[in-house]
């Protein structure tokens, strides 16, 4: 018999591949520009400071961190996240356990491992982070997308849903989200924490985004307002130190807690010790603070200026304007396809992640994603007037 008759997993059906991951094949052609990724900027990833933080801590505590360790985490990182948590989030550690994870994106695999069964429903944005939609879907749940706005989910239209559909989870991402770069207001925050209390749904608030704040004012976390558990709160420091080293924290009451942790006893049994201790010690030299306050003017010079080529583009009919992060989606004129146009934007040498693998139940086709934080201005401007090239000539 051969190969190609194996019998695939039922999980598998309707999944495809990461949209993102197969437009990055198309990037291998020198100078292209991409804005299509979520790459943090060559400039903000500190490779001298991690490369004498690894040295010292190997030196320091070298045996226990190349032996394995308790999947519950390195006991000094765990101290530390308790500590970094508490103060920088606003959430009672008192009531909460948290969890390191290889990302976030394990963090959200954990939750949906320890809380969905296939045919469960969960509310999502519309649109969404399409990666975790991907890890939703492979867990079989039914997804149901909440009208948002640049305010993030619609309430109304939140309590509605949890009605009709009497959802296991709500999922969002409260700060700078992905795809769209808007912030979730504070009154519909506290609204999503009281509404999870008032009908028993668990939310995933994902914030890896938190600290690439440009202008305006912090916004507490939706966990800050949480009562009763119902809240978990995931975060990563992939773009504020480091993507490579793969370390993320999950928060939870103990409950939700000890399920994730059983469920990452089978997946990677733990996160590398290295990883753990590098970034430790990089919070508690007070380096990550200082760091971040040292990328956040570049980022928003590279903002701005996407955002000024933007409004001089006429067949862009509309796009965010974010406050941080690293996205800006937009949407062309009717009749214009994103996603037919990105070959030929592939050919002049940009590229962009089309708008419709956000959304949940597909359409929009006529929007797209960019990604500022890989280009430097000068590319940028390039890029954006190849853009301009590309959508003109449609």
């Amino acid at each position: 018999m051969k190969v190609d008759q194996v019998k695939y997993a039922a999980r598998f059906e309707g999944v495809s591949g990461s949209a993102i991951r197969e437009i990055f094949k198309l990037l291998a052609r020198p100078g292209m520009i991409s804005f299509a990724g979520g790459n943090p900027s060559e400039s903000a990833l500190p490779d001298g400071e991690m490369a004498q933080i690894a040295a010292e801590v190997l030196r320091s505590d070298g045996k226990r961190i190349l032996q394995y360790g308790a999947t519950e985490g390195y006991p000094p990182f765990v101290e530390t996240l308790r500590t970094y948590v508490q103060a920088h989030f606003g959430v009672d550690m008192s009531a909460n356990g948290v969890l390191p994870t290889t990302g976030s994106t394990q963090g959200m695999q954990l939750l949906l491992s320890a809380l969905i069964d296939p045919g469960d429903t969960i509310l999502v944005e519309n649109p969404t982070f399409l990666g975790n939609m991907q890890s939703m879907r492979l867990f079989r749940a039914n997804l149901v997308p909440v009208e948002s706005d640049s305010e993030g989910m619609d309430p109304v239209d939140l309590e509605r849903k949890i009605v009709r559909h009497h959802p296991k989870m709500i999922y969002t991402i409260p700060t700078f989200q992905n795809p769209t770069g808007c912030t979730l207001g504070l009154e519909r925050r506290k609204t999503i924490a009281a509404l999870a209390e008032k009908y028993g749904v668990v939310v995933a608030e994902d914030d890896p985004y938190h600290d690439l704040r440009y202008v305006g004012e912090e916004l507490p976390t939706i966990k800050s307002f949480d009562r009763e558990g119902w809240v978990v709160f995931l975060g990563s420091f992939s773009k504020v130190i480091s993507p490579g080293l793969r370390v993320g924290f999950l928060v939870a009451e103990p409950g939700i807690l000890r399920k994730c942790v059983i469920a990452k006893q089978g997946s990677d049994l733990h996160t590398g010790l290295l990883n753990q201790a590098m970034c430790d010690e990089y919070i508690r030299r007070g380096w990550l603070e200082k760091h971040v306050a040292g990328i956040l003017g570049d980022y928003a010079a590279q903002l701005n200026t996407m955002l000024d080529a933007l409004q001089g583009m006429k067949t862009v009919a509309s796009y965010t304007r974010p406050e941080g992060g690293l996205f800006i989606f937009a949407s062309l004129e009717k009749g214009l396809n994103a996603t037919e146009l990105l070959a030929r934007a592939v050919e002049k040498g940009v590229a962009y992640v089309p708008g419709t693998h956000f959304y949940p139940e597909g359409g929009h086709e006529n929007t797209f994603r960019l990604n500022f934080s890989k280009s430097t201005p000068d590319e940028i401007i390039r890029g954006m007037r190849l853009l301009e090239e590309t959508f003109g000539r449609a």
